[in-house]
């Protein structure tokens, strides 16, 4: 019921603004009073740009869209550059994480042997959290020259990017125990004294789909199972959102080939500057400011863009959403 009231309350207080701008203005006309409705006038632009947030917010109306989000990203072609490339993007979003003041926290980390990370997977809470990052989903492409390479040469290096709402044990998820395989190991790398002492570390692997879930960043074996089970969780709830969309996208009669090999976003820092999502057409020629966690024009496209709004090449108004206090 708090969440209805605190949805509604800035459109009725937009209301009430615009209504009584409206009485003044009338009263401005009826006395011939200039002054007071330039003054009105003046304050359009000011309700224009709030509403125009109010009904960007709409956008954000999935099942999930208000959870949170664990975020995964997994190594793709390109060996070391490809691992130093999913590390670059783990930085990416942290950033724009602690840009939203939102808060973090590591669930399983796979070190690249001699640089970056194979694979990582997060956890990021804030309020719309997941309904922001489900715009990072796919394959993310960079286009460099190699710091790993003594001749400097071009390489290009991809990495997968996976998102997921953070559902809780009430959500509408059945997981058969017989269907889980568990197994427990030693944790590696730094890390508490039960590092490589105890076997903290969790793999699950759900049979049925082949679902493979690790967690080894919490120094109790349980406090990992339990991460690792909501993580499945997650995990199963897309893939039966996703069957629900092939449905529906069936039915119209529109195929769409999800492969590894559709990326959806383009990062390059040589022989030029830019970054361009292939999906909305928005681009920016500052691949630093990108990956130092400025994402929201790239998200706000690809939100107007999701529900065939504008072109996403013009970036919807950065909603102002409620920020949890700092930590």
């Amino acid at each position: 019921m708090a969440d209805i009231k605190d949805e509604l309350a800035p459109w009725l207080e937009l209301s009430r603004e615009l209504s009584d701008s409206y009485d003044l203005l009338e009263l401005a006309d009826s006395e011939g009073d200039e002054a007071m409705g330039a003054e009105v006038a003046a304050t359009v632009p000011s309700i224009r740009e709030r509403l125009d947030r109010l009904e960007f917010r709409l956008t954000l109306s999935g099942s999930y869209d208000r959870a949170n989000a664990i975020l995964a990203v997994h190594a793709g072609a390109g060996g070391t550059d490809a691992q130093d490339w999913a590390n670059m993007l783990l930085r990416m979003y942290l950033r724009w994480a602690e840009r939203r003041r939102f808060a973090t926290d590591t669930y399983d980390l796979s070190p690249g042997e001699e640089a970056g990370v194979k694979s990582a997977t997060i956890a990021i809470a804030g309020p719309y959290a997941f309904g922001y990052l489900k715009s990072e989903r796919g394959v993310h492409r960079l286009v460099r020259q190699s710091p790993f390479d003594s001749g400097h040469r071009r390489h290009t290096s991809f990495a997968l990017v996976e998102v997921l709402p953070d559902v809780d044990m009430g959500a509408d998820v059945t997981i058969n125990p017989e269907d889980v395989k568990f197994e427990a190991y030693r944790s590696g790398g730094p890390g508490g004294q039960n590092v490589n002492k105890v076997s903290s570390a969790v793999r699950m692997t759900h049979v049925p789909t082949g679902i493979v879930v690790t967690c080894q960043t919490e120094r109790s074996q349980l406090q990992n199972r339990e991460t690792a089970l909501r993580i499945l969780r997650a995990k199963l709830l897309e893939i039966d959102a996703e069957r629900r969309e092939a449905e529906r996208l069936e039915l119209r009669g529109q195929h769409v080939e999800a492969g590894w090999g559709n990326q959806i976003r383009s990062y390059v820092i040589h022989p030029y500057n830019m970054v361009k999502d292939l999906r909305t057409g928005y681009e920016t020629s500052d691949p630093n400011r990108v990956l130092d966690g400025d994402l929201d024009e790239f998200m706000n496209a690809y939100l107007t863009w999701s529900v065939g709004g504008l072109d996403g090449r013009t970036a919807a108004p950065s909603p102002s959403e409620p920020r949890p206090p700092k930590q």
